[in-house]
């Protein structure tokens, strides 16, 4: 089965199209611009793909979610953040983090065409940084995309013990207490599965994804602001 070619428009095939092996290949081509960036993600699809090929487009099936209520936390990590030594902020240096996300084994599909597209969606106000520090130094964060009341996890970094689970801890307290409706995961790993994250069917993201686009979160998520855990 073919997948199809992107064009100059921002027009992305209806993710049911998406092939189920490799699982959620859906499109190629294009380029990683804000605009068309925005279109992706209010569709429920994201880039992915190694240096020196073509962007690759994928919505897979099933889905790696994370569901209010069900953020899991075991005796050791509860036990590391009520000492932790860390500082949180969000919103203070996007630009650090994904540069440092970039730097990961399984970050090197972030190259400076995918850094430069989702810097300019965070200063339009779409993509947000989570940062951890500890001696003004920054030792973890994360960084993704919100669509309405939903917010899409693109990739994390850890330099210390924890440093990324506190992150995802203390921003998700923080984006449900303004509002926040669901954790988009998008492929379920060992980290995420770790923090309650699960499978959902595609069909069933989508439907949560057209209602929550539509919706608004409470002001002040995303000013420039130190988290507590």
């Amino acid at each position: 089965m073919l997948i199809a070619q992107l064009d100059n428009s921002y027009e992305f095939p209806h993710p049911a199209n998406a092939l189920a092996e490799p699982n959620g290949l859906l499109a190629f081509g294009g380029d990683l611009s804000a605009e068309r960036l925005k279109v992706a993600y209010h569709e429920g699809i994201f880039p992915w793909y190694s240096p020196h090929e073509p962007p690759l487009w994928w919505s897979p099936d099933p889905r790696a979610v994370l569901v209010p209520g069900e953020l899991h936390m075991g005796r050791t990590l509860r036990r590391f953040i009520r000492k932790h030594p860390y500082q949180i902020t969000v919103n203070y240096s996007f630009d650090e983090v994904i540069y440092n996300c970039a730097q990961r084994q399984e970050g090197t599909w972030i190259g400076s065409d995918v850094q430069l597209g989702y810097q300019t969606l965070h200063q339009e106000g779409m993509a947000h940084s989570v940062e951890v520090w500890y001696d003004n130094q920054l030792v973890g964060g994360l960084y993704g995309v919100c669509i309405g009341t939903l917010f899409c996890g693109e990739s994390m970094f850890s330099k210390m013990e924890n440093a990324s689970k506190c992150a995802f801890v203390a921003f998700y307290h923080h984006f449900l207490h303004h509002g926040g409706q669901l954790f988009d995961c998008q492929v379920l790993n060992n980290h995420t599965e770790s923090l309650g994250a699960k499978n959902i069917q595609r069909k069933k993201f989508l439907k949560y994804l057209y209602q929550f686009r539509e919706q608004s979160l409470q002001s002040g998520c995303w000013s420039t602001q130190s988290l507590d855990l």
